[in-house]
C-alpha cells in the first residue's frame, strides 16, 4: 500500500485481548519506539483500520475507489499520545446481494484483492461471500437426479445471478458454462482465504426455498407452488417455484446444500437467505409465514447447528401494505431470537426498526443502501447517515448490533462510503463541514481553500438530500425520451455549478493528482447532466409550441455538440470507459461463444435490462461510449420525429416512438463495437473546453431556475 520505505517504519501487531466489550473491534496508535509508528489490533481489520486513521490523520492520504493519495513525508510523524479507539459497532457490515451482478460480476482476483484491502482499512468486518456457489448448486442438483438441460435452464447468465440466487428470475442470458463455475469456483476459495485472514467474517449463501423447475421431474410429488412473475418479466424467465416449508425435501435440499458448500469453503457459520424478495408470499397468514422462516433457518443448522441467519429487510419495506407489523413479527419470530440477524437496508431513508420495534427483539444493523444500479450521479443523505446510526442505538429496547453498507453498486460518490465508514468507528455524529474539509485535504493531499469550499458545495446540496431519497438517476440524459420525463431536483443546481468553477479553476494547482481529474470529470458530468435537462425543457416546449427553430435549435445543440463533448470528456478518464465494464467481461470467456454471451450480458444490463427492456435503464451509467453511441442515439431519433411531426402537422405517439427507438436500444446490444480500453484525450484540456462553452449557458440558465 505504502511501499517498503514508508512500511519499515510501522510496527503492526494482531492482539485478541485489546477488544473491548462483547469483543468489539479496538485499536491502539502509539510511538513507543522512536521512529516507529505501533499500530495493535484486536483483529487483523481493527489494525487495518488504525493504520488508515493514522495516515488520513497524521500523514494527510486517502483511499478510495476512484484512487488512492498516499503522498506521505519522509520521516513518519510521531503519535504524540496514545489512541486507543473501540468500534460502538459489533458488525461493520458490507455487500448487497445486487452489488455481485452490478459491480463485481468480472471482477479478476487482483481487483478483489485491492477491494478487500479497502474494506480492511475502512473497517468492514462482516461481508458476503457468495461468489462460486453456482458451482455447488449444480454438483446439488446433479446429485438430486437433474440433467444438464435442466441445470442450464434454470440459472441466469452471470450479470442477472444476483436475482436467480433471490428467486426473481431464471434462464434469461444463460446458461452457465463450465468454464465459469471453474473461474469462480477458484476466485472465491482466494477471496474467503484474504478475508478470513484479516478477520473479517464471511456470509455464505443458503437455500431459500426456491428450485429450479426440473426438481418437480425427479420428485412429482414434492409441494411446490410457483410464485408470481417479478418486475416486468413474464413465466418465461421468472415465476419461480417455491417449496413448501412443510415439505420434508425442503431439509434435505437446504441441508445437503450447505453440507457441501461447508466442505468446500468451510464457514464462519454467518448464511444469507432472501425468501421474499419483491415476491409476495403466497398467504398472509402468521402461521405460514413463520413456518418458512423457520424452514430456511432449520435448513442451515441441519448443516451447521451453530448457524446465524443474516437477512435483509428490503421485503418489508418494498412492500409494506403485506407486510403488517402481524406479518413482520411472524416471519422474524419463526427463528430463534438472537439466531437472525437483519440488515436495515434502506435505513438512512426508510427504516424499518421504527415500527417493528425493533425487529421485534432480532439483532439489526443499520444500514445506508444510497446506490440502486450502480448509477451515475452525485446523490447522497449526509445528514440522516450522521445522525441515524447514533439515534437507532438509542432507541427504546434496541437490538442494534452495527452498521452497514449495502449499496446496488459501487465506484461512485466515494464521499458518502467515506463518511460512513468513518462512522463506524464514532460514538456520536462528526461535523460535517469540518469533515468534508478534511476529507478534500486528504484527497488532493493539500489544504486548499477552493477545494474546500466547493465540496461544502456539494455536501450542502447534493449530498444532503432529506425525507424519503431514492438515489436513482432519473435524468433525462440516461433515460428514454418522451414528453413527461421528470427534471425534479432536491438541491439548487446553481451550487453544483460553482462548485464545477471552483474545480475547474484548480487545474494548475491540483491537475496532477488522479483523485482531483476524477472528481473534475464527475461534478462536470453533473452540471451536463442538469443542462440535459434544461435542452430538453426547450425542446418540450419548443414542440408543444409549435416553433420549429427553437426545437431544431434546442435538439441540435443537445444531439450534435453537448452529448458528445460529454462523451469526449468521460472517453478521457478509464475509470469511465464503457470498454472496461465489456473487456471485463470478455476476459472472463475460454471461447468466442462465450465471449458473445458475456458481451450480451454486460451490453444488456446496462440498457434494456430484460430481453423486452422489462426494467429499461435501471442500471443506467455515464461512460465513454455509452453516451455517443447509445443514449446520444436516442435523442437523435426522439428529436428527428418530433421534428417531422411538426412538419406533418402530426401529434406525437409515444407507443409508436417506443418501436422505433427499441430498435436502437437494441441495436446497441448487437452492435459488436469493440470500445476503447485504454483513454483518449486530455482530461484537462478537454474539461477546460466544455467549461468554456457551458459554464456561462449553465450559469444563466441556473440563475432562471432560481428564480
Amino acid at each position: 500500500l505504502v511501499g517498503p520505505q514508508a512500511a519499515s517504519g510501522f510496527s503492526v501487531s494482531v492482539n485478541r485481548s485489546l477488544a473491548g466489550p462483547g469483543g468489539s473491534d479496538t485499536y491502539r496508535l502509539s510511538s513507543r519506539t522512536p521512529g516507529v509508528v505501533d499500530v495493535a489490533g484486536s483483529s487483523g481489520v481493527a489494525a487495518a483500520s488504525g493504520i488508515y486513521r493514522y495516515l488520513k490523520d497524521f500523514c494527510g492520504c486517502h483511499v478510495s475507489w476512484s484512487g488512492r493519495q498516499l503522498r506521505l513525508p519522509d520521516r513518519l510523524p510521531p503519535v504524540p499520545s496514545e489512541i486507543l479507539v473501540t468500534s460502538p459497532n459489533r458488525f461493520r457490515f458490507y455487500q448487497n446481494v445486487c452489488t455481485q451482478s452490478y459491480s463485481y460480476v468480472w471482477w479478476s482476483w487482483e481487483r478483489w484483492e485491492r477491494e478487500i484491502d479497502w474494506m480492511a482499512l475502512h473497517g468492514i468486518n462482516m461481508a458476503l461471500a457468495f461468489t462460486g456457489q453456482e458451482a455447488i448448486w449444480q454438483r446439488v442438483y446433479l446429485s438430486l437426479g437433474l440433467n444438464q438441460s435442466e441445470i442450464n435452464e434454470y440459472f441466469t447468465g452471470p450479470a442477472f445471478l444476483a436475482w436467480n440466487r433471490m428467486g426473481n428470475l431464471h434462464t434469461w442470458a444463460g446458461p452457465l458454462p463450465l468454464s465459469w463455475h471453474l473461474k469462480q469456483l477458484y476466485l472465491q476459495y482466494r477471496i474467503l482465504e484474504r478475508m478470513r485472514s484479516l478477520g473479517m467474517l464471511t456470509v455464505l449463501p443458503a437455500f431459500s426455498g426456491h428450485i429450479p423447475r426440473g426438481i418437480l421431474r425427479v420428485f412429482p410429488r414434492i409441494n411446490a407452488t410457483r410464485l408470481g412473475s417479478w418486475s416486468h418479466f413474464d413465466c418465461a424467465y421468472s415465476c419461480t417455484y417455491l417449496m413448501s416449508p412443510e415439505d420434508s425435501m425442503f431439509q434435505v435440499i437446504g441441508t445437503l446444500f450447505l453440507k457441501e458448500l461447508i466442505k468446500e469453503f468451510g464457514t464462519d457459520h454467518v448464511y444469507s437467505a432472501d425468501t421474499f424478495n419483491e415476491m409476495r408470499p403466497l398467504s398472509s397468514e402468521p402461521n405460514y409465514l413463520s413456518k418458512v422462516s423457520a424452514a430456511v433457518f432449520h435448513s442451515m443448522t441441519g448443516a451447521d447447528p451453530r448457524a446465524v441467519w443474516l437477512m435483509q429487510g428490503w421485503l418489508f419495506q418494498h412492500q409494506p401494505d403485506f407486510w403488517q407489523p402481524t406479518q413482520v413479527q411472524a416471519f422474524l419470530r419463526g427463528v430463534p431470537l438472537g439466531r437472525m440477524v437483519v440488515l436495515d437496508l434502506f435505513a438512512e431513508s426508510k427504516p424499518v426498526y421504527l415500527w417493528t420495534e425493533s425487529f421485534y427483539g432480532q439483532p439489526f444493523i443499520w444500514c445506508m443502501l444510497h446506490n440502486f444500479g450502480g448509477n451515475h450521479g452525485l446523490f447522497g443523505s449526509a445528514e440522516s447517515i450522521n445522525r441515524g446510526p447514533f439515534v437507532a442505538r438509542k432507541f427504546l429496547n434496541s437490538t442494534m448490533v452495527g452498521v452497514g453498507l449495502t449499496p446496488e453498486g459501487i465506484e461512485q460518490n466515494d464521499v458518502m462510503y467515506e463518511l460512513m465508514t468513518d462512522l463506524g468507528w464514532r460514538k456520536e455524529p462528526v461535523n460535517l463541514l469540518e469533515w468534508v474539509a478534511d476529507y478534500a485535504a486528504q484527497r488532493y493531499g493539500v489544504r486548499n481553500t477552493k477545494a474546500t469550499t466547493a465540496w461544502q458545495l456539494l455536501l450542502e446540496s447534493v449530498y444532503n438530500c432529506s425525507g424519503v431519497c431514492v438515489n436513482h438517476n432519473h435524468s433525462p440524459l440516461v433515460r428514454r425520451p418522451s414528453l413527461r420525463m421528470n427534471t425534479e431536483l432536491w438541491y439548487n443546481q446553481s451550487a453544483v455549478y460553482e462548485a464545477w468553477r471552483l474545480l475547474q479553476s484548480l487545474t494548475e494547482e491540483l491537475g496532477t493528482s488522479s483523485t482531483f481529474r476524477y472528481d473534475l470529470v464527475d461534478v462536470a458530468r453533473q452540471a451536463m447532466q442538469q443542462l440535459v435537462s434544461a435542452y430538453y425543457w426547450d425542446i418540450k416546449q419548443a414542440f408543444q409550441g409549435h416553433v420549429l427553430t427553437h426545437l431544431l435549435t434546442a435538439g441540435g445543440v443537445l444531439v450534435y455538440d453537448l452529448l458528445p463533448e460529454l462523451d469526449n470528456l468521460l472517453a478521457s478518464d478509464e475509470r469511465f470507459l464503457l470498454g472496461r465494464w465489456l473487456e471485463a467481461a470478455r476476459s472472463m470467456a475460454t471461447s468466442d461463444r462465450e465471449a458473445e454471451l458475456y458481451d450480451l450480458n454486460a451490453r444488456n444490463q446496462l440498457t434494456l435490462w430484460g430481453p423486452l427492456g422489462n426494467i429499461l435503464d435501471y442500471a443506467n451509467k455515464q461512460l465513454g461510449g455509452l453516451v455517443l453511441d447509445y443514449y446520444a442515439v436516442r435523442w437523435t431519433l426522439f428529436v428527428s420525429t418530433l421534428v417531422e411531426c411538426l412538419n406533418a402537422g402530426m401529434p406525437f405517439h409515444q407507443n409508436q416512438f417506443n418501436q422505433a427507438v427499441f430498435q436502437v436500444e437494441k441495436g446497441f446490444i448487437y452492435n459488436a463495437k469493440r470500445y476503447p480500453v485504454r483513454p483518449t484525450g486530455n482530461t484537462l484540456e478537454i474539461a477546460h473546453k466544455i467549461f468554456l462553452k457551458y459554464y456561462p449557458t449553465a450559469m444563466r440558465r441556473g440563475h432562471l431556475a432560481a428564480v
